[in-house]
């Protein structure tokens, strides 16, 4: 599968993303997120104190599983750097409505935003560097 094929898949729908960060004792930690990707990141919002995000900001690396829940399913499985970023609220208000347009439509996304672009919210971009995809099952 091509980039451009990965990429494709991943923003298809409203796919969800399952992220697995490490805690500090060394459990792995795996969390569904809403994402969009923009140019060369994947992008999400997270409160600041989240388990995801304190993971993150002492082990900037996460794995990313994206799937077809259905047959003939597949998936990507990316491994990524991650860069936790803390903007003011006006900042990360476009970070969060276009996710909320992509999984809560276009009529809901504003309130979405709003709601995730807030003091103690954090931008969390995560860089692919390695792709591993999964076609699904032979039709």
């Amino acid at each position: 599968m091509d980039e451009k094929t990965w990429r494709e898949f991943i923003l298809s729908g409203t796919r969800t993303g399952k992220l697995a960060t490490v805690k500090p004792s060394g459990v792995p930690h795996v969390v569904l997120i809403w994402f969009l990707m923009e140019e060369n990141s994947i992008y999400f919002t997270s409160g600041d104190s989240t388990v995801k995000t304190k993971n993150l900001l002492a082990n900037p690396r996460a794995s990313l599983c994206i799937d077809a829940e259905d047959y003939p399913y597949a998936f990507d499985s990316l491994e990524c750097d991650a860069v936790v970023e803390r903007l003011a609220p006006e900042e990360l208000l476009p970070y969060a409505v276009k996710p909320g347009a992509r999984y809560c439509g276009e009529a809901r996304a504003e309130e979405f935003g709003k709601r995730n672009a807030v003091a103690g919210e954090v931008l969390i971009r995560l860089q692919p560097t390695k792709v591993i995809p999964w076609a699904g099952m032979p039709e």
